[in-house]
């Protein structure tokens, strides 16, 4: 691949794809609804809650992590189905394993937010 060089066009051009990327995922993959639900509930209980800066950092972190994982398990999942159509064992693990990392990091991210609110409701 050829490097023609750091243009301010090229950056934005690039901006709009990966904004039609975050469009895509909102718009089509119906698990990003729920970690879109569920990011609404936890910003309205972090402001409810009265955050720290420090919190507010965790719990930015882990939605933008799981909605990246989200992302990439959606990308795998599309290339995959149009590389193989047919069903492939291999295929599946992969698509397997790309569904488990984002499990691992919502879980991972729950329990985050549980240590961040539990001691906020007493």
């Amino acid at each position: 691949m050829k490097n023609d060089g750091f243009t301010f066009r090229k950056r934005m051009k690039s901006f709009r794809y990966a904004f039609r990327g975050i469009y895509l995922l909102v718009r089509y993959e119906h698990n990003a609804w729920i970690h879109c639900a569920i990011t609404a509930c936890v910003l309205a209980a972090g402001f409810l809650a009265g955050l720290s800066r420090t919190e507010w950092v965790a719990i930015c972190l882990c939605i933008g992590m799981v909605f990246a994982a989200e992302a990439l398990n959606s990308s795998i999942e599309a290339l995959a189905d149009r590389v193989s159509p047919a069903y492939d064992e291999a295929i599946r693990r992969t698509k397997d394993l790309a569904a488990g990392a984002v499990l691992i990091l919502a879980i991972a991210s729950a329990a985050i937010g549980l240590l961040i609110f539990i001691p906020k409701l007493y």
